[in-house]
């Protein structure tokens, strides 16, 4: 299909939990959210949700270092970075990974959200994963109790700080970091490669069998090829659109924009803006998702 250039949407760009609870309190057509609901939030939606994955992207670790133009970083070591474990960037376990290049004697600045958001639960989620300290000191979540560094809200606010901080480090999205061209660490991810986030090593990371509500995490992916923190972005609707007076026709233009999104010139949109595409498989899962989307009981033809 093609995008109707009558309708206008609008969206504001607040963060997921934000998101999240403007579709609870039904005061948007649709949220947001690089991170699934758990099933203690769905419980307090009033009503059904379904996630539409709309496309790929990743957490990257954007740096301000002067002279260092390549960086390798583990998992292991930003967990003990933002554990307050490392502070220096000439720390030996950093030398280790970076063998060829000259770390300079320069504190550490982590920065994070401050804002609840699905970046920082993908980025906690990962270090879960990959540390048995993180993930028993600070778990996983869209909201943290940071131990050391800066906070700053949204991902411009992280970039921000970062850009203007010499010895800064910080997690954004991939999209954001891409767009700006910000100098990020390549991360070594479970088969020991080390790979930067692209549009290819995101894509790699979804070679796993998904689950048919999407609701699906594919951090830390086997494949060889793959960026270790990649992640699918979805919107969230209510599956009975015919909620607050709501009209028939206000859930066709719902249904009219998710066919959008994942037709092939929505997907092709994503790519130009620094998005991953998504499989033929999710693709697929999607379109009987949005066929569950019905007001009332009745279907939603567009």
């Amino acid at each position: 299909m093609r995008a109707n250039e009558d309708k206008t949407v609008n969206y504001g760009a607040i963060g997921s939990g934000g998101g999240i609870r403007s579709l609870r309190d039904h005061s948007v057509d649709f949220g947001a959210s690089d991170a699934f609901l758990n099933e203690e939030e769905i419980m307090t939606m009033n009503g059904e949700v379904i996630h539409i994955a709309t496309c790929m992207g990743g957490v990257v670790m954007a740096y301000t270092l002067e002279g260092v133009d390549s960086l390798r970083l583990s998992g292991r070591l930003i967990s003990d970075i933002y554990l307050g474990k490392i502070e220096k960037w000439n720390d030996p376990r950093i030398v280790i990974e970076n063998p060829n290049i000259k770390l300079p004697d320069l504190d550490i600045t982590p920065v994070y959200r401050s804002d609840g958001s699905g970046t920082t639960f993908n980025f906690s989620e990962y270090l879960s994963v990959v540390s048995p300290e993180w993930s028993r000191v600070m778990g996983k979540g869209k909201s943290l109790k940071w131990p050391a560094g800066i906070a700053a809200k949204g991902n411009p606010g992280v970039a921000g700080i970062v850009q203007q901080t010499e010895g800064a480090i910080g997690y954004i999205g991939s999209e954001y970091a891409l767009t700006l061209r910000l100098p990020t660490a390549k991360l070594k991810n479970r088969a020991g490669n080390y790979v930067d986030a692209t549009l290819e090593t995101i894509s790699a990371a979804a070679n796993v069998r998904l689950p048919d509500n999407m609701r699906a995490t594919i951090t830390d992916s086997e494949d060889p090829n793959a960026y270790p923190i990649s992640l699918f972005t979805w919107i969230l609707v209510y599956k009975d659109q015919s909620y607050d007076n709501r009209t028939y026709e206000e859930a066709q233009d719902i249904v009219e924009l998710l066919e959008y999104v994942i037709s092939p010139d929505g997907q092709k949109v994503a790519a130009q803006i620094n998005y991953a595409p998504l499989s033929e498989q999710a693709l697929e899962k999607n379109r009987r998702l949005i066929e569950q989307i019905n007001y009332g009981g009745l279907p939603i033809t567009p």
